[in-house]
């Protein structure tokens, strides 16, 4: 049972990535499924939302416009699609899950019932 984040990589400025973040062992129905980026020295920044149940999504306001979360059709994988890329972008990006939690709760971090490993975004400017 585990959560993976994949499709980083190197992107010029104003590019695109898309991530995944798939699971493994259980399915994301009902779970709400966050996106948080760590740079190197900084502490864990929470960047996107969206609960299963209804849909609704939240992001941080460093991304808001730029970024998007999604669920796939299948029930096992959730995806950030980010477009006009920026240098202040790269980092470390990785998904929690939390049963039936408000975003209020995931965007905390805290106390998650998955966390799945990382995937390295970086942004040349």
């Amino acid at each position: 049972v585990q959560l993976q984040a994949s499709g980083g990589g190197l992107v010029q400025a104003g590019g695109s990535l898309r991530l995944s973040c798939a699971a493994s062992g259980f399915t994301l129905d009902y779970f709400t499924i966050g996106w948080f980026r760590q740079a190197p020295g900084r502490e864990r920044e929470w960047v996107a939302c969206l609960i299963s149940k209804d849909g609704r999504t939240a992001y941080a306001d460093s991304v808001k416009g730029r970024f998007t979360i999604s669920r796939g059709n299948d029930k096992n994988t959730a995806f950030l699609e980010m477009n006009n890329l920026k240098a202040e972008d790269t980092a470390v990006y990785s998904c929690p899950a939390d049963l039936e939690s408000p975003c209020t709760v995931v965007k905390t971090g805290h106390g998650m019932d998955y966390w799945g490993k990382g995937t390295q975004v970086t942004v040349s400017s």
